[in-house]
Parts: C-alpha cells; structure tokens; sequence
C-alpha cells in the first residue's frame, strides 16, 4: 500500500474508503518527520471520494503546520477523479506532474 523513506512516500493499490484510515496515519506520520514530502500516486490503481477528502485533508493539514506536501506523478485514476471533482486547481503540483509522467 505505502512505502516510506524520510521525506518522499509512494501510494499504490487502491486508495479508499477500506484503508483511508491507514493512509492517513502514515501521511501524518511523514509530516510529523520532515518539512518537505513528496507523495508519489503513480501507482494508484483506484480512488474514491474518501480517497480524495484524505488527500485534501493531509494537503490542508500540512498547511497548517507550515510544511510542504506535494502530490506527485498521479496515475491515470487519480487525474479523472480529481478532474471530475474540480479540485486540478487546490492540486496543481499533482496535475502537473502526472501529465508528465
């Protein structure tokens, strides 16, 4: 599911309901460990409406804590859901880094 090194984390699988709780842990987790993380979604198979609330809570949250979390490489599943949701604008470093991926 999650991979983690000191400031760079890869989501893979589905990113959901079912374990959104987990991931949050670990995003959280990351944060509390450095300023700066990149989350790569390169390899995200699936994700669904509380998939997408954790990553715009953990984006807000960091935010909050002066830190940096960027969302990168997004798979195709992760672009259409956030397209169709309107959020390409509040994730632009992850739109921008999947249409180069």
């Amino acid at each position: 599911m999650a991979a983690n090194s000191q400031n760079h984390m890869a989501l893979a699988g589905e990113v959901t309901v079912f374990n959104a709780g987990t991931i949050r842990s670990q995003l959280l987790a990351a944060l509390d460990g450095t300023d700066d993380v990149d989350v790569d979604l390169s390899q995200v198979t699936e994700i669904d409406s509380a998939g997408v609330q954790l990553i715009v809570a953990a984006k807000r949250e960091a935010e909050s804590r002066n830190k940096a979390l960027h969302f990168t490489g997004c798979s195709g599943p992760v672009l259409d859901v956030i397209g169709l949701l309107g959020l390409s604008a509040y994730l632009t470093d992850a739109i921008a880094a999947g249409q180069q991926a």
